[in-house]
């Protein structure tokens, strides 16, 4: 009996302290949590994941925000692997186009079921599931972490940590320096910032996935229920004066908004719809599960709504989703959170005009957006109050690999939406596919610091954005070539150096950035390109336009200088020979002229071919040159 209970006790004890070791950490499953994870994992770290709820994906799954926002035309990396094992699920693209909002529409509970399918295919990668953080500490080595994992606590050492909360609650736990609401225009220097900062965000919701039962599913009247809020919501007779009159859509519309594939409705209806003014960043988590009554009652005080007042009775709330009690999402949408104050941070200014701010943070990126600045503050009261930033237009952008790294707690890296931007970039930032490759950058630092035995901040951008591009991700949003063109990676390689930079429009909704390769080469732009990358340089052209043969000089010229291995020891005449044999076969360009003008794209694969001035000319996180 005694050496029974010796052995009850020390298996008691096992359980309750046991110790795992892994090279990486993330705290939070969610959008970014996943991609990182699955990324750590390729590049070799052992990898663990601790998420507090049942599914993987976060606001994609998790918060039932199954309607993907934005890079439609840039589906680089996880980002697009997810979408095409959607595509694989739903059995075509047009399936997923079910909804007016967005090209890529799913069922949350299908989009959870694939992130699981994808994180079990890493065999570096561990998914703990119902998991929340108890406490974490710096030791001599890296984290010691305490879980308390489906009722049994657990302690974790790991070298790096990722923040994959939805609030960047471990940064704050970190001891990371961060700040919550908007900017006062004194300290970003965004025009459009309000004059003084303020501890506003925006807001959440609670969605709601619906499906069509064919028969009367009112729910019960929700408690405080008042219809009056919801007038406006689509065009009603009650309607009298929107808040937004510009976008007051018939009901019938404004339903297929968020329609879902297999008769399922997506309600996340920012117009007088159910999103919620609520901040619960600051609270503990018994806090925020109290606050967070309020917005669920508000969600289904909306679907009362739509049941009664517009005669959708038999959509009521989907049995066949979130095996939750209430059939909501775990989770509601956060659009913001804590912003941590990191080596670098990211304005509106740096994505209107990148290439003419004191940072070149272009020159560092490791993700890609093109969603205009949207920030939801219709249920704030007192919005009048608060600068119209309704669809504020910015080119689409790059996010530099600054953003996710703390400025002064190492061994840590910050995803989802707690890194390092203006509350204004934010709006565009917190989309879904951005986060997705935010994650994935994380989890290519994170791998790359344990390969390199390093911290984090002490990674090669270079390093980092070479990765990126071999997992077939964005550096710069050009539109002008495919991922899987031969001539992707030359492109968006040049493109981080400002040798020849891309050119940012507005077209309708869309925000777009153009390399132009097939435009001619203009000399004065490329001499300022050549000298401002390393004032070494000196060029000198005749005529507008620069020709192959003008450029075959300032190619040579730079290789030689930042001693390139395919430069060395050949001399001008023999390089001229050597670019002329490869111009058609390697490059598949058409038929060599040296007189002829050089186009953007010939050019840059020159440059990225023999000169390698993005290999061999480093950049910090500022996007300043090394010497």
């Amino acid at each position: 009996m005694k050496q029974f209970l010796l052995i009850f006790f020390i298996t008691l004890t096992i359980n309750l302290y046991a110790t795992d070791k892994v090279d990486v950490l993330i705290i939070g499953g969610g959008a970014s949590g996943t991609t990182a994870g699955i990324q750590a994992a390729r590049l070799g770290a052992s990898t663990l994941i601790v998420e507090e709820y049942d599914w993987l994906g976060g606001m994609l799954t998790s918060a039932g925000v199954s309607a993907v926002d934005g890079n439609y035309k840039l589906q680089g990396g996880l980002w697009g692997e997810f979408r095409n094992k959607l595509i694989e699920h739903y059995g075509s693209n047009k399936i997923l186009a079910s909804g007016w909002v967005s090209n890529t529409l799913f069922e949350p509970s299908v989009g959870a079921k694939i992130w699981m399918e994808m994180a079990g295919k890493e065999k570096n990668l561990s998914v703990w599931l119902k998991t929340s953080l108890v406490s974490i500490k710096k030791n001599n080595t890296g984290w010691e972490v305490v879980v308390n994992k489906q009722g049994k606590q657990q302690t974790i050492r790991t070298k790096i940590v990722i923040d994959g909360t939805e609030l960047g609650d471990v940064a704050k736990r970190c001891g990371v320096a961060y700040d919550i609401g908007m900017d006062s225009r004194t300290v970003s220097r965004e025009d459009i910032a309000p004059e003084r900062a303020n501890n506003i965000i925006q807001d959440l919701t609670y969605v709601a996935v619906l499906k069509d039962y064919g028969r009367d599913v009112t729910i019960s009247k929700p408690e405080g229920y008042n219809p009056s809020i919801f007038y406006c919501t689509c065009k009603t007779p009650e309607c009298k004066s929107p808040k937004e009159k510009q976008r007051v859509w018939d009901c019938k519309q404004m339903m297929e908004y968020g329609k879902l594939p297999n008769n399922k409705y997506m309600i996340n209806w920012p117009i007088e719809g159910n999103d919620y003014y609520l901040n619960v960043i600051e609270m503990t988590p018994d806090q925020r599960k109290e606050a967070l009554k309020k917005a669920k009652n508000f969600t289904l005080c909306y679907l009362y709504y739509l049941q009664t007042a517009l005669g959708f009775n038999t959509l009521g709330l989907a049995d066949d989703e979130f095996p939750t009690t209430d059939k909501l999402p775990f989770i509601p949408y956060y659009r913001e959170s804590r912003r941590i104050q990191g080596k670098v941070r990211l304005t509106v200014n740096h994505l209107a005009k990148p290439y003419d701010q004191p940072e070149k943070l272009y020159r560092t990126g490791i993700a890609v957006g093109d969603y205009p600045v949207d920030h939801h503050h219709g249920r704030y009261l007192g919005t009048e109050s608060l600068p119209d930033l309704h669809f504020y237009p910015v080119p689409s952008y790059s996010l530099p690999l600054g953003v996710m790294i703390p400025e002064k707690v190492e061994g840590l890296i910050v995803a989802e939406k707690s890194i390092s931007v203006s509350n204004l970039v934010n709006g565009t930032t917190r989309l879904q596919p951005v986060v997705m490759q935010i994650g994935q950058a994380a989890g290519i630092l994170a791998g790359l610091a344990i390969q390199q035995h390093c911290n984090p901040s002490a990674v090669s951008v270079r390093d980092v954005q070479n990765q990126i591009l071999k997992a077939k991700g964005y550096l710069q949003p050009f539109l002008d070539l495919p991922i899987d063109d031969q001539h992707f990676k030359s492109l968006q390689r040049i493109g981080s150096t400002g040798i020849l930079k891309g050119v940012g429009k507005n077209v309708g909704w869309e925000n777009q950035t153009w390399f132009y390769g097939d435009s001619l080469v203009k000399t004065k732009e490329f001499a300022e390109g050549l000298t401002a990358f390393n004032k070494a340089l000196r060029p000198e052209f005749t005529g507008e336009n620069a020709t192959i043969n003008q450029a075959i000089n300032q190619v040579y010229s730079l290789g030689k200088i930042l001693k390139s291995t395919k430069l060395r020891n050949i001399n001008e005449k023999a390089f001229k020979t050597t670019v002329q044999k490869d111009w058609e076969s390697k490059f598949g360009f058409i038929k060599f002229n040296p007189d002829r003008y050089i186009t953007r794209l010939e050019l840059a694969i020159l440059l990225d071919y023999y000169a390698d001035p993005f290999n061999l000319q480093k950049v910090d996180l500022k996007g300043r040159f090394i010497n």
